[in-house]
């Protein structure tokens, strides 16, 4: 199979809660890979993502990564809600 490279596109917010769910995931007890090309595509995505991220080691990180997450939700359609809640019209 020809190697082909691929291009993401994500916000500064996007990448910043990407990247702290991918740290989430892997800081759990239980293997979360089913076959080793699984855990190098994920180590190579999180070490993008680490080397994009400015605040990583500032004091104030947690409230960035908040307010990141704010904003990455507030863009969903309907605010947040679910899928099926949307489709139904306005609540």
């Amino acid at each position: 199979m020809k190697q082909r490279e691929i291009s993401l596109k994500l916000t500064y917010q996007e990448a910043l809660v990407l990247f702290e769910w991918i740290e989430k995931i892997e800081s759990m007890d239980k293997a979360i890979y089913q076959h080793l090309s699984e855990m190098k595509v994920i180590w190579k995505l999180e070490g993008q993502l680490e080397y994009a991220i400015d605040e990583l080691f500032s004091p104030d990180y947690l409230d960035v990564v908040a307010e990141a997450r704010q904003v990455v939700a507030s863009e969903w359609p309907a605010g947040g809600r679910s899928e099926s809640s949307h489709e139904g019209g306005q609540k």
